[in-house]
C-alpha cells in the first residue's frame, strides 16, 4: 500500500475496516487521515481520526484495548482500507467483541481449540490435564500421541463408528498439545502442506 496512491475524501478522510488477523472476523469501522495512518505505521498501534473529537485517536488509549497492526491493504480503487490487527480485549465501546455484536473467535473449531489449549498450558497442572501433560515433558507428550495413534489404528480395523471417531478425536487433541509443547501450531503445518501441494 502506498500512501500517496490513496484517495482521501474532501475532508481528508478514508474509511478503514478492521479485521482480526487471526480469526478473520470484522471488528469495527472508523476513519483515518494521513496523520493517523502515518502514526499507525510508526507505532504499530492502530490510530484513527475521530470525527466527533476532531483529533487523532489511538484505539485503546483509554481502555487499554489496543489494536496491534499486522497489515494494511487498500482496495482496488484506493479509497478504503482493510486493516488486519491483533486486538487486545474487546473492540466495541459497548464491551462486545465487535461493533456488530459478533463473537470474535475463529470459525474453524480446530484453530479455536488450539488457542484454548495454548491458554490451558499455563493453568495449574492440578486443574488442567493439558497443563499436567505438558509439564511432564516433551517425551511424555510424544508418547501419548503414539499411544493414541495405535488406538486409532486398532479401532479403524473394526466397524464401531463411535469408538473410531472418539479415538480420532483423542489423537487430534494430543497432536495439538504436541504442536503447542514444541512451540508450533496448525499454521506451520498448513504452510508445509500448502508448499507440498504446489
Amino acid at each position: 500500500m502506498e500512501i500517496e496512491a490513496l484517495k482521501f475524501d474532501e475532508k481528508g478522510l478514508i474509511p478503514a475496516i478492521v479485521q482480526d488477523s487471526k480469526t478473520g472476523i470484522v471488528l469495527m469501522q472508523a476513519f483515518m487521515n494521513r496523520a493517523s495512518l502515518e502514526r499507525t505505521l510508526a507505532s504499530g498501534k492502530v490510530c484513527f481520526f475521530s470525527r466527533s473529537r476532531q483529533r487523532l485517536w489511538t484505539k485503546g488509549e483509554e481502555s487499554g484495548h489496543f489494536l496491534y497492526l499486522k497489515e494494511i491493504l487498500s482496495d482496488c480503487d484506493n479509497d478504503s482500507l482493510l486493516i488486519k490487527a491483533d486486538p487486545i480485549g474487546t473492540v466495541c465501546h459497548t464491551g462486545k467483541d465487535t461493533c456488530w455484536g459478533e463473537i470474535n473467535q475463529n470459525p474453524d473449531f480446530l484453530f479455536y481449540l488450539q488457542e484454548y489449549l495454548k491458554k490451558r498450558k499455563n493453568d495449574s497442572p492440578e486443574e488442567s490435564y493439558t497443563a499436567r501433560l505438558i509439564s511432564r515433558g516433551i517425551n511424555k507428550v510424544a508418547q501419548k500421541v503414539g499411544e493414541e495413534a495405535v488406538e486409532l489404528v486398532i479401532e479403524a480395523k473394526d466397524n464401531n463408528e463411535i469408538l473410531f471417531l472418539n479415538e480420532a478425536a483423542d489423537l487430534m487433541y494430543h497432536y495439538l498439545v504436541l504442536l503447542i509443547a514444541k512451540g508450533y501450531g496448525l499454521e506451520e503445518v498448513i504452510a508445509v502442506l500448502r508448499e507440498r501441494h504446489k
